[in-house]
């Protein structure tokens, strides 16, 4: 009996070739879609952590500057301190402003200053608010004030939260039609099986005997699914790398392997799901009822 029913399993794994070329394109989709959401982030980030501080001081006391820069690199929101005397200011003005202004002053009017940039997580409104409190509070004689591009940090927080809004709207969206999708997919797979599941049932072999093998094969498949798709969207990515080099600069490896890790808790996950889920609708249900 148990012979004549593996038999039978054995001729029907050919209708899983569809499923998993399905599986496999959905979650193509969903991991396009994950890694242009890790591009805006890491697009985001950049953007943040390129806006400078400085900290204009009113001390020219070396000793004195030493410990304020000291201070802030110890602090956790700070990256790249560097003092910044008057000279290297008046360069940075210059590039900034694309001309040099020396031929109509003779005096540098610059500040020293003691510039840093923000990690992106404290480059908003508030944080950036607490940390201009701490470094004045610590330092009200020497430090004149904290400067940096206010209403820069406003609109691109305001942009990044609405496109985030909107990314968040599209995945919520995506998943339900990957998840729908993979459930439609691998339940017709498993609607052309039903006549053997059936037949297995009839002729005496139990439930344990008929789930676990197709349920490990559903494991397989979602493996095999997940891989072709991962390979596909690795190949896409650096196709796309060597096309648009910025996107290069927003490689980040432990993103991606987050990325494929979750590619491939999806395809394993709903197709065990799905799959056993059919498994025991057909179990269920009588003879008749499968016409």
């Amino acid at each position: 009996m148990e012979k004549q029913a593996k038999g039978s399993l054995k001729r029907s794994k050919p209708n899983y070739i569809y499923s998993i070329v399905g599986v496999a394109l959905v979650l193509l989709i969903m991991g396009v879609m994950g890694w242009m959401f890790m591009n805006f982030n890491q697009a985001a980030n950049m953007f943040k952590e390129d806006i400078r501080l400085s900290a204009y001081l009113r001390t020219a006391n070396k000793d004195t500057i030493g410990q304020i820069q000291q201070f802030i690199s110890s602090q956790p929101f700070a990256k790249d301190v560097q003092y910044i005397n008057k000279e290297t200011a008046k360069q940075i003005w210059n590039k900034e402003n694309k001309e040099d202004w020396a031929t109509v002053l003779e005096d540098n009017p610059l500040p020293e200053s003691i510039d840093f940039y923000a990690k992106s997580s404290y480059v908003n409104t508030d944080s950036l608010a607490k940390i201009q409190s701490t470094i004045l509070g610590r330092y009200p004689d020497q430090i004149t004030e904290l400067n940096y591009p206010k209403q820069l940090v406003n609109n691109l927080n305001e942009r990044a939260s609405n496109l985030g809004v909107v990314f968040l709207v599209v995945a919520i969206i995506l998943c339900a039609i990957v998840i729908f999708s993979i459930d439609n997919t691998i339940r017709l797979a498993m609607f052309s099986n039903r006549f053997l599941i059936k037949t297995m049932q009839m002729v005496g072999a139990t439930r344990w005997f008929i789930v676990k093998p197709m349920d490990l094969r559903a494991i397989l498949n979602g493996l095999i699914s997940a891989a072709i798709a991962i390979l596909l969207l690795f190949a896409l990515i650096k196709w796309s790398e060597s096309q648009f080099t910025q996107l290069s600069t927003l490689h980040n490896t432990g993103m991606l392997i987050t990325l494929f890790g979750g590619m491939i808790l999806v395809g394993v996950a709903i197709s065990l799901f799905s799959t056993h889920r059919s498994v025991m609708k057909y179990l269920k249900m009588k003879l008749d009822d499968l016409y």
